[in-house]
């Protein structure tokens, strides 16, 4: 009875020890929290969807005048780089692209509103596309699919600090 009494005291910490233990991660598991991270999943830097919220037409517009991109060209270009490689994920044929980059920076504030939906719907949809995907196409993805979430976040630190160069940013957004 007495030793009874002790394998269940010794064996008490390795079953707390088992609830409190997180799943295996997975390729898959790692690449949505990358894609999540800088779409809408604040963690160790502000998600686009903060980024951008709240900023009207006439803010994501305005520029240093130093050359550096406004928020609006940023959004653009963001956008157009993750469905070119979205369709080519899906296997589709991207949009026609001359291989100039700076035409991936184009803004017309008149299309703000629809720039951060097309913006939420890209990331959205590499989510969705990611989470349906085989193991053996995230093997074949997952250089290029952190390559994107990289690319992202550095626009992404971009978009804050364009914001703060303007007075628009609110550090209660995470970046102080």
């Amino acid at each position: 009875m007495k030793l009874t009494i002790l394998l269940l005291l010794l064996a008490m910490p390795l079953l707390a020890f088992a609830e409190d233990a997180k799943p295996v991660p997975t390729l898959k598991s790692i690449l949505l929290e990358q894609l999540r991270s800088t779409h809408n999943k604040s963690d160790w830097f502000v998600s686009v969807n903060a980024a951008v919220e709240g900023l009207t037409a006439e803010q994501a517009k305005w520029t240093d005048g130093k050359g550096n991109h406004s928020v609006g060209q940023l959004v653009n270009h963001i956008v157009f780089w993750d469905r070119q490689s979205l369709a080519k994920f899906k296997g589709e044929t991207p949009e026609k692209f001359s291989g100039n980059n700076d035409e991936t920076f184009k803004f017309d504030p008149k299309e703000w509103d629809a720039s951060v939906k097309a913006l939420d719907q890209v990331m959205m949809d590499w989510e969705n596309a990611v989470e349906k995907a085989d193991e053996a196409k995230l093997k074949d993805w997952y250089s290029t699919l952190g390559k994107i979430a990289t690319h992202n976040a550095y626009h992404i630190g971009e978009i804050v600090m364009v914001r703060k160069e303007q007075g628009s940013w609110n550090p209660e957004k995470g970046v102080k």
